[in-house]
């Protein structure tokens, strides 16, 4: 969750132009600023009783016989060798489940967690952690499951119930209560996590109420008059983009950037939201992992035309404002769009429902059913080209996608509209035609910028030469989440370039942008950079230094501040944390391959390999490992192991240069027709790929194939004539 993109919004003070008159202190502390729903009440009835009884409002309870829906009389539940047994004893709820060691014991339910489909519940442990059951309370069925029911999990592996991927204060306490601060101490492992109002209360989307509270009960309401700082946050009166950026904050796949959402500044102060990136989506931008809905819904059109989250979700109960298709005829004429006419189903089956076909969703923690909100068109014939799911074939499941794409060009023809999705999905599916389609996306403003950013994300795999220009123009973009993306393509750019292009980021007006921009200069001499630059320089290494330690429980944060040192010649650090990654996650492969990397360029050659070796033993498809770990073994003279781990990387990644190396082994072992055989593989993947037809002529010429070596140098001096490496191979062969 740490990782990713989001739209900037400067915070909104609605009562501009305000008398600066001050009726009320400003020396309490924030926590004590905020006052609870009763004070809201008051004056807020109707939205305070809309809100009792909403999922924001039980989000999380304490546990008592009017908040637990479980079944807790001795009821049991089996599941992968593991029998847990909840049932309550002096008036508290226990449940006696395996623990961190293994064995079976029991644990006090201290708190609710969520109320429907499903229901959490939260175990007090050791160092201040609240640990979540991975078995849940199914509220509909009426029965108990396992959250992640396919797999069987370790006691030692972070995914574990007891581990850090169910910790509360990490993973979950942000967005379930009011104003809250995770104090979490790196030196003992604990932490001192506190809430000021245990649910989703009015004041964590509205701000603190005690200046508006001052200020409603001063004379200076009385007379009419506005006072800065006495207004509430997320109102009426924002637009739908402030509004849906307001609501991203916990309704999105994201990571914490700050200590504390104190309302303050943008999104991009406090949070990183994630692009369209694999394995959180698919291909073609369609919602894949847990992704919390922001992401879909900025691919939309309806975002992009002005639509709100309360357009159609009542604010205070979260309820649907309309039923069926109403929702969508509020906006769409229903004589053109809810007919037969348009969708061929017949009126009032699932067929002719809006959102089956334009937002299919899929299930989340096994029964909690999500729709996708980038109100797509189906396109099967996506699916059919790139295995991307498409609506028709959710409901249609005795069928395939030919089929479904076959009735779309039917009813409508076989024209498109403009779409993103083609060149997203064919450019990650491996098609390299869909590259110019890629780069005409970035500052193309008809895209969605959650799409172009992720487009410039892409841009690290594609000749810098076809992409260079759309980066530096994105880096002075106006909107923020284009800039951090740019900063990424930017990443392997040799260093006077980025210290040149980035620089100015490091006074930029929103925190992620100038902690990123002081990331990826961490590896720059500081004595080239000058003047007022060096200060903010500093200034934003110290920021980003506190963002690594606000994401140090994190087994991906502990990796990014190693990465981080590790720019910075500061081994032992980046050692440190690269170990403490491992710590938290066993079975995460990345610090593995990071500690790897570091000992490598130490000269720690044995070292290096037993990470490297770590890392296929966790994720035996890692062609990048095995590539890896090819060129060290070819380096400490294991030309036999170097060869085997190369070959496995090029079948696996499919990488030009992965074959071309494998081929090069091959041909250093004297197994030249193993080698030649390489090469080719290589060609056909990258058919102009001068150094592979070199190496491959070479060999020809090695092997006195003159016809074939001729071949080959004729193609290199018709990509490139003037090369004297080519004129020189082709007099060898004629001197031969």
């Amino acid at each position: 969750l740490l990782f990713g993109l989001a739209i900037f919004l400067y915070s909104i003070n609605l009562l501009t132009n305000c008398s600066s008159e001050a009726e009320f202190s400003n020396d309490i502390q924030m926590a004590d600023q905020y006052l609870g729903d009763q004070s809201c009440k008051k004056c807020h009835e109707q939205e305070f009783q809309t809100w009792k009884g909403s999922h924001h409002d039980l989000a999380m309870q304490e546990a008592a016989d009017e908040t637990v829906l479980g079944d807790f009389d001795q009821a049991k539940f089996s599941n992968k060798g593991v029998t847990s047994t909840f049932f309550k004893k002096d008036g508290k709820f226990y449940v006696n489940t395996e623990g961190a060691n293994g064995a079976n014991q029991d644990f006090e339910i201290k708190y609710t967690f969520g109320v429907t489909p499903l229901q959490q519940y939260l175990v007090q442990f050791p160092r201040g952690r609240l640990q979540a059951l991975l078995i849940a309370w199914d509220t509909e069925k009426k029965q108990w499951f396992d959250l992640m029911p396919d797999q069987k999990i370790k006691t030692d592996d972070w995914l574990h119930w007891t581990k850090g991927s169910m910790t509360w204060n990490a993973m979950c306490a942000d967005c379930h209560s009011t104003y809250l601060e995770k104090n979490y101490d790196e030196q003992t492992d604990s932490y001192e996590t506190k809430w000021t109002i245990i649910d989703v209360s009015c004041e964590a989307c509205h701000g603190p109420g005690t200046k508006h509270i001052e200020y409603v009960n001063s004379s200076s309401f009385k007379k009419g008059k506005k006072v800065r700082g006495a207004h509430l946050f997320l109102t009426s009166e924002l637009n739908n983009k402030q509004q849906v950026e307001q609501c991203a904050r916990c309704h999105a796949r994201r990571g914490p950037f700050s200590e504390v959402f104190d309302h303050s500044g943008g999104l991009m102060d406090h949070y990183l939201t994630e692009n369209l990136r694999p394995g959180l989506y698919h291909p073609d931008g369609q919602i894949l992992d847990e992704v919390y809905v922001y992401g879909s819904f900025t691919q939309s059109k309806m975002y992009h035309n002005n639509v709100f989250c309360t357009s159609c979700h009542d604010p205070h109960s979260l309820k649907l404002k309309f039923e069926g298709n109403s929702l969508c005829t509020q906006c769409h004429e229903p004589k053109k769009y809810d007919t037969q006419e348009h969708h061929f189903h017949k009126i009032d089956t699932e067929g002719a429902a809006c959102v089956n076909c334009h937002m299919p969703g899929k299930f989340y923690m096994v029964n909690d059913f999500r729709r996708d909100h980038s109100f797509r068109i189906p396109r099967p014939d996506l699916s059919v080209q790139y295995n991307t799911p498409n609506a028709c074939n959710q409901c249609h499941s005795n069928k395939n996608a030919k089929w479904a794409a076959a009735a779309i060009d039917e009813w409508y023809d076989e024209k498109r509209p403009k779409h993103y999705s083609l060149a997203l999905a064919a450019f990650q599916s491996g098609n390299l035609e869909a590259i110019p389609d890629l780069i005409q996306i970035v500052g193309d403003t008809s895209f969605p910028v959650i799409v172009q950013a992720t487009a410039l994300n892409l841009f690290g795999s594609i000749n810098p030469f076809e992409t260079n220009q759309k980066i530096i123009e994105s880096l002075k973009n106006d909107n923020p989440l284009i800039r951090y993306s740019a900063m990424n393509a930017l990443a392997n750019y040799p260093v006077e370039d980025r210290l040149r292009y980035l620089s100015p980021l490091l006074t930029d007006a929103v925190r992620s942008i100038r902690t990123h921009a002081a990331y990826h200069l961490a590896d720059v001499d500081e004595n080239l950079i000058q003047g007022d630059l060096k200060t903010a320089f500093q200034n934003a290494k110290n920021e980003l230094e506190n963002v690594l330690k606000i994401q140090a429980d994190f087994p991906s944060g502990q990796v990014l501040r190693g990465q981080y040192f590790q720019k910075k010649g500061e081994n032992q650090k980046a050692e440190k944390a690269y170990k403490e990654a491992i710590r938290q996650d066993l079975y995460l492969p990345q610090p593995y391959f990071n500690l790897a990397n570091l000992y490598y360029r130490q000269g720690k050659f044995n070292a290096s390999k037993e990470q490297f070796e770590a890392v296929i033993r966790l994720d035996s498809a890692s062609g990048d490992t095995y590539y890896s770990l090819g060129l060290l073994l070819a380096e400490m003279e294991d030309l036999e192991g170097a060869e085997v781990n190369l070959g496995k990387a090029a079948n696996i990644t499919g990488d030009p240069s992965h074959f071309y190396n494998w081929a090069l082994t091959l041909q250093n072992l004297n197994r030249p027709k193993e080698a030649e055989n390489a090469f080719k593989k290589g060609l056909e993947i990258s058919p102009d790929s001068e150094r592979i037809l070199y190496a491959l002529g070479v060999l020809y010429i090695q092997q006195d194939q003159k016809q074939k070596a001729q071949e080959i140098v004729n193609r290199l001096l018709h990509l490139n004539p003037e090369n004297p490496n080519y004129q020189n191979l082709l007099q060898s062969i004629r001197s031969n």
